[in-house]
């Protein structure tokens, strides 16, 4: 398994998805107001997410 850097986009919990802001030893901490639809389903911005309960949908760009 491989664990998300910043800026990675994951996919968690029932289709959610978020940017990865933060990297913490067991989980991460993830921006939720990426989703088109993030204020229809009345969420807080972000939200913590452990690493095996997420998949990496797109990665961010290295320079």
């Amino acid at each position: 398994m491989r664990v998300a850097e910043r800026g990675d986009i994951i996919e968690f919990k029932d289709g959610l998805k978020g940017i990865v802001e933060k990297i913490n030893e067991n989980s991460v901490i993830v921006d939720l107001t990426y989703m088109e639809n993030f204020r229809d389903l009345d969420l807080t911005e972000k939200t913590v997410v452990n690493h095996k309960n997420y998949k990496i949908i797109k990665e961010s760009i290295k320079a």
